[in-house]
């Protein structure tokens, strides 16, 4: 059962949305695909190496939304960045690529898909959309198309996929509210991946957790997140070292 202040919260979301995507006007350059903002490739030495070249770690990629790319926080303080610190702190040898847009939806992330696994040596895929698809009133079976198509080729690559569940706001009644719930937990099923049941779980509805807008966690929200994606995550990495 979800707390009812998860669905409060949910609603001031969607009403917010309404007005303007505030999210992903106010997104930092670093958190959007291309190259960083004062970046100029065209100076680069040709003898230079490229990031991938330099770190050949096997690479672990979220890829999600406003929430991965930890909107209002430094880069240190989101999420994937939690995870990769307690990954070097636990011994594991990975390379955390934060692959999150602010506004991105489960489409969106389809289309960048390519992009976010990107070169190198691309071992796990924890996928953190649809909030922004339950703001929009997608149809779940849309979302589960989506979602599908992300996970099946994360699968053909040879990735371990994770899926982090989102819950959608009641502004759209129940029925589409479960429904929408019930994507996350059908598709970990079908395709066999482990399910976060929500990425949020005990952050959304928790003002000490989050920052004004009441959407994004903040610095303690974020360490509450990573703690909730470890648990997957951990699982995961211990059976990848047990097969080495």
């Amino acid at each position: 059962m979800v707390p009812r202040s998860i669905f409060l919260l949910l609603g001031v979301a969607a009403a917010a949305f309404a007005g303007c995507d505030v999210a992903t006007r106010k997104t930092p350059a670093a958190n959007r695909p291309g190259p960083a903002r004062g970046a100029d490739p065209a100076h680069k030495a040709p003898s230079e190496a490229t990031p991938a070249q330099q770190d050949r770690r096997p690479r672990i990629i979220f890829l999600g939304d406003s929430l991965t790319a930890g909107l209002g926080l430094d880069v240190e303080q989101s999420f994937p960045a939690l995870i990769e610190a307690r990954l070097e702190k636990a011994g594991y040898s990975y390379k955390v690529v934060n692959a999150g847009v602010s506004g991105d939806t489960s489409a969106g992330g389809l289309r960048r898909l390519e992009w976010a696994l990107g070169e190198g040596d691309p071992k796990v895929l924890v996928v953190a959309l649809g909030g922004n698809d339950g703001l929009r009133g997608l149809s779940p079976p849309q979302l589960e198309e989506n979602l599908a198509s992300i996970i099946e080729a994360g699968q053909r690559r040879g990735l371990t996929v994770i899926l982090a569940g989102m819950e959608a706001p009641p502004n759209f009644g129940p029925e589409y509210t479960a429904a929408f719930r019930q994507t996350y937990r059908d598709l970990a099923r079908k395709y066999k991946v482990p399910l976060i049941p929500f990425l949020l779980q005990d952050v959304a509805g928790d003002a000490s957790l989050n920052q004004p807008d009441g959407i994004h966690p903040n610095e303690r929200g974020a360490q509450r997140v990573a703690d909730t994606v470890w648990q997957a995550l951990e699982p995961v990495l211990k059976q990848e070292r047990a097969t080495q």
